[in-house]
């Protein structure tokens, strides 16, 4: 295994112990709850990176939590074994593999299953009986409990007790409105709902589906009203953005998906959803809507004066401004040292081509061409347009300036063979003024080849 494919292993291990012990990071989760999760989590059956099924101790879950307090995800990284590489009777992949074959054929016996495998080449190992029945056991997949196995799906009800403890976001395509060049455009609407009060913390309008409304939902309830515990939605594409998990793992923020095809988790923001249909936008005059920005202004007048005040039947008949009122004491406020405005700038990674520029968004950028070769990361605003962003350049965590849109007329006047020094502008001598008897035309004064006209003849007044 090369280094890049160990560290990418690392990495997965690192992902893997962080979507369990990340739940326990919860800062609204009380001590009797934390040791209550800790043990439902150790008795849980995981699918271990190279490993293949296991459970794991609650000391061990209780190791990894105190490692990602002290050392943020960077702690859950694995040490390399010192007995890395020994050879082992069957692979984690090979054993991960086979438990899988049985899940899908219940029937088979294991040495049948591993006989299958051996003979497809999907398995070249050769482990004894015994050690086959200790990973059958172990996975706790015996032939007479996987015949007994049925495919049963149970539907729990929840609700959190305090507010921001989880919020739910969704988005939810509405009606027609001409955008900034005319154009009739579908907007969709993105709500983040808070669990415990039924109160949207935040909701805006857009034309696409993207993770910077999302991200920005999350800058402001975090600088509005306080820390959030989790984050529930679905697999949307504004939800699953690269960015925007990197956001939140800096913020310690956990972020939860609901199964694919599976709503009914997502009963409270659906039945939300439900709310804006038959009560905003039924009687909306949709002809009357300027832009989207009208549309936005419409929807908070009505969020404020009838959704929040209304009473809810899942609050006991309380309206979500009531419940949140109430409940208000026990937000988390956020953390004033944190720079929101530095944790949300997007990142992006790029090597200094030779004529040290790079390209970010079909925008070509310069730097210092002491970077030519190396690879830098770039920190920007995304909201600000490609053309006019300021890029924060820093190597291996070191500032290194910022990057600016190229100028090349700028660049014919720069001096070849000092990359080190700043740019410089030739000298251009000025024009001697005309003389009563001189015939240049005022097309000529504005040519280059007047000008060298007008230096001759200096040359020739000064002899």
């Amino acid at each position: 295994m090369t280094a890049e494919q160990r560290e990418h292993e690392a990495s997965r291990i690192a992902d893997f112990r962080y979507g369990i012990i990340a739940e326990l990071a919860n800062p609204y989760l009380g001590r009797e709850e934390r040791q209550r999760l800790l043990y439902e989590k150790a008795r849980v059956l995981y699918e271990v990176p190279g490993r293949g099924r296991k459970t794991l101790t609650v000391s061990c879950l209780r190791k990894w939590l105190r490692l990602y307090q002290q050392h943020g995800k960077t702690g859950l990284v694995p040490h390399r074994r010192c007995d890395s590489g020994a050879p082992r009777s069957l692979s984690g992949e090979e054993a991960a593999l086979l438990l899988n074959h049985l899940e899908r054929h219940p029937d088979w016996c294991a040495s049948v299953a591993l006989h299958t495998l051996q003979n497809e080449g999907k398995i070249r190992s050769d482990p004894s009986a015994s050690s086959l029945s200790r990973l059958v056991r172990a996975a706790g997949l015996e032939r007479q409990k996987r015949t007994r196995l049925k495919d049963q799906e149970q539907n729990l009800k929840f609700d959190f007790e305090l507010p921001l403890e989880c919020v739910q976001a969704d988005g939810l395509y509405t009606v027609v409105v001409p955008d900034a060049k005319g154009r009739k455009r579908r907007a969709i609407l993105l709500a983040i709902l808070d669990d415990a009060t039924r109160r949207v913390v935040f909701a805006g309008f857009g034309f696409s589906e993207n993770s910077l409304l999302f991200e920005r939902g999350i800058r402001h309830i975090l600088r509005a009203h306080g820390r959030i515990g989790r984050l529930y939605t679905d697999h949307g594409s504004a939800y699953i953005s690269a960015q925007t998990q990197r956001i939140l793992d800096t913020l310690g923020i956990t972020l939860v998906h609901s199964r694919p095809g599976k709503p009914a988790g997502r009963g409270k923001i659906e039945r939300l959803w439900r709310t804006v249909r038959e009560q905003f936008l039924r009687p909306l005059p949709i002809e009357e809507l300027k832009s989207l920005e009208d549309l936005e202004v419409r929807f908070h007048s009505w969020l404020e004066r009838e959704y929040h005040r209304s009473p809810h039947r899942g609050l006991g008949g309380m309206t979500p401004l009531e419940a949140w009122v109430k409940k208000a004491a026990s937000i988390i406020p956020a953390d004033p040292s944190v720079d929101y405005e530095e944790v949300f700038l997007h990142e992006a990674s790029r090597k200094v081509h030779k004529d040290s520029t790079i390209t970010l968004d079909g925008v070509l950028y310069e730097v210092s061409s002491t970077l030519i070769g190396e690879r830098i990361s770039l920190f920007y605003d995304p909201w600000i347009p490609a053309a006019r962003r300021q890029l924060r350049v820093v190597q291996d965590g070191r500032e290194c300036g910022l990057a600016r849109v190229v100028d090349s007329y700028a660049n014919t006047k720069v001096r070849r063979g000092y990359p080190l020094k700043e740019a410089v502008v030739e000298d251009i001598a000025e024009p001697l003024p005309l003389q009563p008897d001189d015939r240049c035309s005022p097309v000529d004064a504005g040519l280059s080849a007047s000008r060298i006209r007008l230096q001759e003849q200096r040359r020739e007044a000064k002899e």
